[in-house]
């Protein structure tokens, strides 16, 4: 008002007693609002709505804001709750067991808890404690540091005499205490109850306010509550710290957010839909460290995908590493427990070559990859071939008198001769241009995954020895699984060149495990596909560790005649970037992308039908199959095309039955099935005419 002055504003009477900070206080409330002149518009109609009490305030929260919807009144206002229970700026766990008609005010209600019905929590968490039904928790941290939890009936008045409906001094007198325990003034009302045990932490406050309530009601431990020092009703809030206040507030506020990240991944929500998040809190940060601790493997790689998503750019690039880098190395690390050190094998012969096929993925591919196969299991139908009449996948070992170990790559231009152990041993650098050789060895068991002496070890082998590897005539980046089958071809020369027994299952399982050693990312269809010839349908259940059941497919003659007259690979002149599109893909499968949890799904469906249609003969439906499966791979990742590749597709439409990418896409060859009728030849002339000079045509293969 105009005939106000800040002098009398100082004067006005407070609830409490004039202190220095009220006098602060109301200085800043001055300065803030003196610019300003206050209207009265009296509406009408118009309904005064008052929640001052403890049942009003429950009635308001529990059903009570419907009536005011269309002014956005809500039961939950920031806070992460499912059910019916209401809440403000409140956390309540989906495994919390909580009755109906209950409020959570800034308050944290953990899995293990159980909340009675017509409850009302107040800053508080609630962890693996029983509150019965019908009263008002809230707690306080003291000026001191320590901390009060009051507890009373709902239906309770502080004013008057009673809690939870009986007298106090009935109360007193049942408990054998004298009414100076309770009271040291002559009010003897609620409010001024000395019932309240002051606490070092807010658990241990909150068992004391349940004690309390056992006491009332016939139970509970009164030396304990005897021994203690304890504040009313009205003292707990008088020595309330307001800072503490206003810092569990913000508190809460930032663990709402965290719990609905990792609510949204328990409900499957995309990780796109979520919420931004700002840079996460010290709060946030420990809460997050605890998660980890008793998450599982799934929810640990979500919550990194998801926090990078939600934090984006640079604040979440690590985050979505974490993601990815967790996936790689609890891999690793189940695959190095399994590593055996073979001391028994010998060299058995001076000179030994593996040359293996390429393999073209038919159905179910992207299964097979990490986490989707450790979550689902996978299943692909793929196949070997050979390209222009060879097979291009080739490992050569030779014995050598020099006790040493050599490493030479042909195509890759690279040479290298070890003669201690510990370089050999050295794995997970993603550059070193010897990384698939070392993992080779440690894989068969050739080398202990530590110690040892190398001189030793050549000695007992009979000698050192080189290790060549190349692939021949394959463009880089093909698609055809080139560097998996390099690995297979690897581990199944060193196994033959040492004499070491080993069966088809033992192949896949060796290769594997190298591939983990690798850190490479991909999948285990690759090296299935090129180990063995002809067509293979290959299973892994859910697991981190995948053991595979491959099964060779049976098809006639006359069916293996037409499709390799139909079977036509068209090389693209672009070579894939299969690790981005392994990032990409992975990434919207654990962002619970729905196009891409569907035809994840979709596509091992296509694999096992696609089996059942050779078995039978009928190339037609296995091609229109291979149509399916290619719109089911853009929705997987639409990477997988690029207008190069749809040129290419358009360009021989009228000639084609069904269509696929090679491996990842975006480059590479892709695979078609030619209509009834229509030659390679004419393949090849249709995009001559088109792309001219292009390297865009025709490469013959063949299935083996």
């Amino acid at each position: 008002a105009e005939d106000s002055t800040l002098e009398s504003y100082y004067q006005e009477k407070p609830e409490g007693a004039y202190t220095t900070e009220l006098h602060d206080a109301r200085s800043v409330v001055w300065e803030t609002l003196r610019p300003f002149r206050l209207k009265l518009l009296r509406l009408a109609p118009a309904k005064f709505i008052h929640f001052g009490t403890t049942r009003e305030i429950l009635a308001l929260m529990s059903g009570g804001t419907k009536e005011y919807e269309a002014l956005s009144w809500s039961d939950k206002v920031n806070s992460s709750i499912d059910g019916d229970t209401a809440g403000y700026n409140s956390v309540l766990s989906g495994k919390a067991q909580i009755g109906e008609k209950c409020y959570l005010e800034v308050s944290y209600v953990h899995s293990r808890a159980t909340v009675g019905s017509h409850v009302l929590l107040s800053y508080i968490d609630v962890h693996d404690e029983t509150i019965p039904d019908n009263v008002v928790l809230h707690g306080l941290k003291q000026k001191d540091g320590r901390f009060v939890c009051r507890i009373y009936g709902v239906e309770d008045n502080p004013k008057e005499t009673k809690i939870f409906g009986q007298e106090l001094s009935e109360i007193v007198h049942r408990l054998g205490i004298a009414d100076s325990d309770l009271w040291d003034t002559d009010d003897r009302t609620l409010w001024m109850a000395k019932l309240y045990p002051e606490c070092d932490t807010v658990k241990e406050a909150v068992a004391a306010a349940l004690n309390v309530y056992d006491l009332v009601h016939g139970s509970g431990d009164i030396e304990s509550w005897k021994n203690t020092d304890r504040k009313s009703l009205c003292s707990g809030f008088g020595d309330a710290d307001p800072a503490a206040i206003i810092a569990w507030n913000q508190r809460m506020r930032e663990l709402v957010r965290m719990d609905e990240i990792a609510k949204d991944i328990r409900s499957g929500k995309p990780a796109r839909e979520t919420g931004k998040l700002a840079p996460l809190t010290r709060i946030q940060q420990e809460w997050l460290a605890k998660r980890y601790t008793r998450s599982d493997f799934s929810e640990i790689i979500r919550l990194n995908y998801y926090i990078g998503t939600a934090l984006g750019g640079k604040a979440g690039d690590p985050y979505i590493s974490a993601c990815f880098r967790t996936i790689s190395d609890t891999i690793l690390a189940d695959t190095m427990g399994t590593l055996r050190y073979n001391d028994t094998c010998r060299m058995v012969m001076d000179r030994h070559t593996v040359k293996l096929p390429l393999r073209v993925n038919w159905g179910g591919g992207w299964s097979d990859t990490p986490p989707v196969c450790i979550e689902q299991g996978g299943t692909v139908l793929n196949a070997a071939i050979s390209l222009n009449g060879e097979l291009p996948v080739e490992a050569t070992l030779i014995r050598i008198p020099e006790k040493k170990i050599v490493f030479d790559s042909r195509d890759m231009d690279v040479h290298g001769e070890f003669d201690t152990i510990e370089p050999l041993q050295a794995t997970g650098d993603p550059y070193d241009p010897f990384a698939l050789q070392k993992a080779c060895l440690l894989a068969c068991g050739v080398i202990p995954k530590e110690g040892g002496n190398l001189d030793e070890i050549l000695t007992r082998l009979g000698g050192g020895f080189e290790m060549h590897s190349e692939v021949t005539n394959v463009p880089k980046g093909s698609g055809l699984g080139t560097s998996s089958i390099l690995s297979a071809a690897c581990v199944k020369a060193v196994f033959e060149f040492l004499g070491i027994e080993h069966t088809e299952a033992d192949l896949y399982s060796h290769v594997l495990a190298m591939e983990q050693i690798m850190s490479t990312g991909g999948g285990w269809q690759d090296q299935v596909g090129g180990v063995t010839p002809g067509i293979k349908y290959i299973t892994s259940r859910p697991g981190i560790r995948q053991e595979l059941t491959v099964e060779h497919v049976e098809i006639s003659e006359n069916t293996k005649r037409e499709l390799n007259e139909r079977f036509c690979l068209i090389y693209t002149g672009q070579r894939r970037l299969a690790r981005n599109l392994l990032r990409d893909v992975v990434g919207r499968y654990v962002g619970n992308e729905p196009d891409s949890l569907y035809a994840m799904n979709e596509i091992q469906k296509v694999a096992s039908l696609m089996r059942f249609e050779l078995m039978r003969g009928n190339v037609d439906a296995f091609a229109e199959l291979l149509e399916h499966h290619w719109e089911l791979s853009k929705k997987v990742d639409a990477g997988s095309t690029n207008t190069l590749i749809d040129q290419i597709f358009a360009a021989i439409e009228n000639m084609i039955a069904g269509r696929l990418v090679c491996g990842a896409g975006g480059g590479g060859f892709l695979q078609v099935v030619l209509k009834r009728g229509i030659t390679k030849e004419m393949v090849h002339k249709r995009l001559k005419e088109v792309f001219q000079d292009n390297p865009v045509d025709v490469w013959e293969c063949e299935l083996i």
